[in-house]
């Protein structure tokens, strides 16, 4: 099973395909971790890509549908989470026709659905773990109080720089700008499924569990 999450920073994405992982055993695909484990790889697209960061450059749409093609041919568990990726209508068309020149389809697309300003409100009371990436919140899930991370026992929490509100609202006009256009492209395609994201994480998750079971 392939599916895309769809969703604004923040909403939650990665939380839940981390989720999936755990209990499908689906393959994770997060753009920015396939461009930095292609960047040590040594691989000749690996030496392409550091010659492109080294230079500041933007990772081309090319680039980037060749680090997934390299994924795709690959053990793919119990299928692939597209997260961070397609951002744009070009890079949609992109993954459809490499999904069809491998020999997969697309099951699923969920739109995690939010409000801007609960969704400022929660973003910037965030922290995660450095460690394992365990998201905490001030106010919902705070660090524990032996300042210990539930998951792993690691006790570097950090805060990311951008987690204001000005840098939010920044980041959300750019994902409306851009991606949010997938939203009808995949509608169209009867492909696009709503769920709160802003609910509790078990919630989410079964609301994403019952969309799978139905694709």
């Amino acid at each position: 099973m392939n599916i895309i999450l769809l969703g604004p920073p923040g909403a939650g994405k990665g939380t839940q395909a981390r989720h999936l992982v755990d209990t499908r055993g689906m393959v994770q695909l997060s753009t920015g971790d396939m461009l930095r484990e292609a960047k040590d790889s040594g691989t000749e697209m690996g030496k392409i890509v550091a010659g492109v960061m080294a230079r500041g450059e933007l990772v081309t749409d090319e680039i980037v549908i060749g680090l997934i093609r390299e994924k795709l041919s690959g053990d793919n568990g119990g299928g692939f989470i597209f997260d961070g990726f397609p951002r744009t209508l070009a890079q949609a068309d992109a993954l459809g026709d490499l999904l069809a020149a491998t020999g997969q389809k697309l099951d699923a697309v969920i739109e995690m659905e939010v409000d801007d300003e609960a969704l400022v409100a929660r973003i910037t009371a965030r922290s995660t773990c450095g460690s394992c990436g365990e998201v905490y919140n001030d106010q919902t899930k705070p660090q524990p109080a032996d300042g210990k991370c539930s998951k792993c026992g690691a006790s570097n929490f950090k805060r990311r720089a951008d987690d204001n509100e000005e840098s939010l609202r920044t980041r959300l006009m750019e994902y409306y700008k851009k991606t949010s256009p997938l939203i009808g492209y995949y509608y169209a395609k009867g492909a696009l499924t709503k769920v709160d994201g802003l609910g509790e994480i078990d919630a989410v998750a079964r609301a994403i569990e019952r969309v799978l079971d139905k694709a």
